[in-house]
């Protein structure tokens, strides 16, 4: 894969959503000639070949006098594939986070990497004339739209992620199960639906996130769930044996201790709960996809056309 997909100035452009969205898909479809997946369609145009005998309305004459080839031009009404893109934007998404500067890692959290993510997505998607909308929540829907394919959706849709971006919002829990239950319950055509979430689900909640999950496939839905996390914080916790104040940005609660105390515990029962969901994600069919906010978009994009090749 190309470079440009892991270097960290990348991340460094921020909320400027549709400059690194056209750099990160740039930079994968250049990547895509250098890897196992050459293979793959990677012509994002906005024509399709001419089939004979066809109408010759929507032709496209001066790409015919530029290439002795009918091409027609493509309309929304012709879009291959619906696609929601759902973002969870509850308090923990905000993590890394600094009390004191809580500028500093603003464009290095999850919930940025999601955002920078999902503008990726939505340009590529946009150059195959795909449809999508887009899903923001946090304890409640914030945003929801429809799906459609035009630049002006797509540049309205960054607007809404950015603004989540910069202005964050803390002491917001997440209902994750009751949202997809809804975004179910709303999506009335085929669609692909791929969510952006750190899933940081109490054990007990687990069955409804389960039951959630399993609406979405019961309606016929393709799913991509990513796992968005700080791994090395968040689920090796790789912490100086030091004392912490750790801060729960949704309810604010403090706990004070020394991380090897906790540590063999801890992810113990992050990397059970993580199991248990992986396989009920492959029960269901559902692609679930570690995210690593440190790793770059590769597998974002790479799992995406994976799906959409899949998917026709």
């Amino acid at each position: 894969m190309s470079n440009i997909l892991e270097q960290q100035d990348i991340r460094a452009l921020g909320s400027n959503l549709e400059l690194l969205a056209r750099q990160v898909v740039e930079g994968f479809i250049v990547g895509m000639h250098r890897s196992p997946f050459h293979g793959f369609s990677v012509e994002f145009a906005e024509h399709r070949l001419y089939n004979t005998g066809e109408s010759t309305r929507n032709i496209d004459w001066k790409v015919y006098a530029r290439t002795d080839k009918l091409f027609v031009k493509r309309f929304e009404e012709e879009t291959n594939l619906r696609c929601q893109i759902v973002v969870d934007c509850s308090s923990t998404m905000y993590y890394p986070w600094d009390e004191r500067n809580p500028q500093k890692l603003k464009y290095k959290n999850k919930l940025c990497f999601a955002a920078q993510s999902a503008s990726a997505l939505m340009y590529a998607l946009k150059k195959q004339r795909d449809a999508f909308g887009l899903t923001l929540f946090d304890d409640q829907i914030r945003v929801n739209t429809n799906c459609k394919s035009t630049t002006q959706h797509y540049q309205q849709l960054l607007a809404y992620l950015v603004e989540r971006i910069e202005n964050p919002q803390l002491n917001r829990p997440t209902d994750l199960s009751g949202i997809l239950h809804s975004v179910a319950d709303a999506i009335h055509r085929r669609s692909l639906v791929i969510i952006f979430t750190d899933v940081l689900e109490r054990p007990d909640e687990a069955d409804k996130l389960f039951s959630a999950l399993q609406h979405l496939r019961h309606n016929k839905h393709e799913v991509i769930l990513f796992h968005v996390t700080d791994k090395a914080k968040e689920l090796d916790f790789e912490f100086e044996n030091r004392p912490y104040l750790f801060v729960d940005m949704e309810t604010g609660e403090q706990v004070r201790l020394q991380p090897g105390q906790v540590k063999e515990f801890y992810t113990k029962q992050v990397a059970a709960f993580a199991e248990k969901l992986k396989l009920r994600c492959l029960q269901y069919k559902i692609d679930f996809v570690e995210a690593d906010i440190n790793r770059g978009f590769t597998p974002i994009l790479q799992t995406w056309m994976v799906k959409r090749t899949k998917m026709g």
